[in-house]
């Protein structure tokens, strides 16, 4: 009872911490806009980041990031995450290096003021309209083109079982085949305690992780099925192996 009475005096908090720091931020995000390729990319990722940055200090999140290494310079990636918690992608945004968009439902654009920030950082889709999502995956294809990482969470919705990973779905595997950029899997870790999906109007303060692996290349034996296969048998492991 106590815990959850808690939980939600967190979340009041948070909600208003992320509100007043978007309010301060929007201006400098906006202009950013004005500014000359690709300056105008490094410069949105650097408010966010510094953005989000104090979001998580001052919510009471410690994040820990390990395998930064693994992105070579001058290298793009799909980048594949598991996909647990609301909290998977603020966390994301703030700690993946260089520039990237994400796959990012296309309603959550509506939002007054956060709905600026929110498109230009993703590919908007709508998943119940074939065109959007085949518009989406031309964009997708043009994200990687211009060298910049595209990052999806192939479970495709929340991960509310008790295994490390639901089935992927094959659209960033298809879309590293086509582009034949590297995977690069990120196995994230604790959100799901920070944000439960069975929880409404809960927070709570806890470490989170986000782990990047090494990436897994495009051959000439590569199909579809086998990197996702290899992707997310990796992934599992990991999980399972250094979830603690």
């Amino acid at each position: 009872m106590l815990k959850n009475i808690l939980g939600r005096i967190f979340a009041f908090w948070t909600i208003l911490v992320f509100i007043i720091l978007l309010i301060i931020f929007y201006i400098p995000l906006w202009l950013t806009k004005f500014f000359p390729e690709p300056k105008n990319e490094e410069s949105f990722y650097g408010v966010v980041r510094v953005w989000l940055g104090l979001f998580f200090i001052l919510s009471g999140i410690r994040r820990v990031i390990k395998g930064k290494e693994n992105f070579k310079q001058g290298e793009n990636y799909v980048i594949v995450c598991n996909h647990n918690s609301y909290m998977d992608p603020p966390l994301s945004s703030s700690v993946i290096p260089g520039i990237f968009k994400t796959i990012s439902k296309s309603e959550m654009a509506k939002i007054p003021v956060f709905g600026m920030v929110y498109k230009r950082g993703s590919v908007l889709v709508d998943r119940k309209n074939d065109k959007s999502r085949k518009d989406s995956y031309i964009k997708m294809k043009s994200v990687l083109i211009k060298g910049m990482h595209m990052c999806i969470y192939p479970e495709g919705t929340r991960n509310r079982s008790s295994e490390p990973l639901q089935r992927f779905q094959d659209g960033a595997f298809k879309l590293a085949m086509d582009s034949g950029k590297s995977i690069l899997p990120a196995v994230i870790f604790h959100t799901k305690t920070v944000l439960p999906a069975e929880k409404k109007y809960y927070f709570w303060p806890h470490r989170v992780e986000m782990h990047f692996l090494p990436p897994v290349p495009i051959t000439a034996d590569s199909t579809v099925e086998i990197l996702k296969e290899i992707v997310s048998t990796q992934m599992s492991e990991y999980y399972v192996t250094h979830n603690h």
